[in-house]
């Protein structure tokens, strides 16, 4: 029986991921672990998110009648690279590169107007996959994250200050720590069926902080140090032939980003309070079909979803769960496999804490990933 490779469920998985809860932006393509022999996988993915709201008639007044923020999410690009190569029929390893996590806020209209903030990062990780029985395997190894954040808050935002504060700014290090990841997989080769959990631990960035307050101490600039904190997850990945060339897969991943906080440590004496931060946790759920035409060319689609959790949100990620759609293709040549899909992202309403309400929010992803296997 003739059935779409376990390829394109890793492609599919990552070539058109376009915003997820928290500041996830790229995922391990667990999936090349199981490819045979050596293969070779470089990615690309660029996002264009659409997310504005309306501020309160108070902050219209004060930001000199504009009632609309503007687009605040700017668009972003991220690179991946997977190298996987057997050691012995039972021994395999892999070295993945990518950029898992980011936010790009940026206020260019109304009240919020100078509020901004990024985060960058990068990721190396080492993987090795022991097939433990005919249809077991597990796989560990430890991944390295680099990361580095700033922040500008406009004076505005401080008005309700007993004193005058002035703008606010804040800038880190670049901070890299370790983790580790841990998994196992059960597979039937016959029917492509495949399932594997995956266990990723948290990572506690400490970054040297410099922070300042515009008016406050003569405008000096604060030396300190800032714990961030990101999540443990949990993926279960699964995929399975249910007739002749097609294939169903997807996943459930659960993220602890209710432990994201960031308090640096002058701006919490001064204000008593984070900067930004996430109160729920996340759980996103993806299920796609793919269907082989022909020996070259395989089509895929899947959708995805993350529950709204309502409250108060962050003004730098005014957005509450998810609802995507997507589509794409892969095309074989001999030892060559290109894979490009696209994705369109419905983020759920969100109203923050002074009650500036982002509605019809949007997020539009494009992908593509080429996998070489020698």
């Amino acid at each position: 029986m003739k059935i779409i490779g376990s390829a394109i469920v890793a492609l599919a998985m990552s070539a058109a991921v376009a915003t997820a809860g928290g500041i996830d932006r790229t995922t391990f393509p667990y999936a090349v672990l199981f490819e045979k022999g050596r293969v070779l996988q470089l990615g690309f993915s660029s996002v264009r998110p659409s997310i504005g709201g309306t501020y309160s008639s108070t902050l219209t007044a004060f930001g000199g009648g504009q009632s609309q923020t503007g687009g605040m999410a700017e668009n972003y690009s991220t690179l991946s690279f997977a190298y996987k190569a057997d050691v012995n029929d039972r021994l395999s390893y892999a070295i993945f590169i990518n950029s898992p996590y980011g936010a790009d806020a940026n206020y260019l209209q109304g009240f919020y107007t100078g509020l901004e903030a990024h985060w960058q990062s990068d990721q190396i990780a080492a993987i090795l996959k022991y097939k433990v029985a005919d249809r077991v395997s597990v796989y560990g190894g430890l991944r390295y994250v680099k990361s580095s954040a700033n922040i500008n808050i406009p004076a505005a935002l401080f008005l309700t200050s007993p004193v005058p504060l002035g703008a606010y700014t804040a800038s880190t290090n670049s901070d890299g720590q370790v983790g580790y990841v841990v998994g196992a997989s059960y597979e039937v080769p016959d029917i492509a069926l495949r399932i594997g959990l995956s266990y990723e631990t948290e990572i506690t960035h400490t970054f040297d902080t410099q922070e300042r307050f515009a008016t406050l101490n003569g405008g000096a600039t604060i030396a300190g140090t800032t714990d961030i904190i990101l999540p443990q997850t949990v993926t279960l990945d699964f995929q399975s032939g249910v007739a002749k060339d097609t294939l169903v897969f997807g996943s459930v991943r659960w993220s602890e980003w209710s432990q994201w906080h960031v308090r640096p440590s002058y701006y919490n004496a001064v204000i008593n309070d984070e900067v930004t931060g996430f109160d729920d946790d996340v759980i996103t759920y993806q299920l796609g079909v793919g269907r082989r035409l022909n020996e070259n060319v395989s089509v895929f689609a899947r959708i995805g979803y993350e529950k709204s959790n309502g409250g108060i949100a962050s003004r730098l990620s005014p957005t509450d769960g998810l609802r995507s759609i997507g589509i794409g293709g892969s095309w074989t040549n001999d030892k060559v496999k290109i894979t490009g899909g696209i994705e369109y992202v419905q983020l759920g309403d969100a109203v923050d804490g002074t009650d500036t309400r982002f509605t019809d929010n949007q997020a539009v992803g494009f992908g593509l990933s080429v996998l070489f296997s020698f």
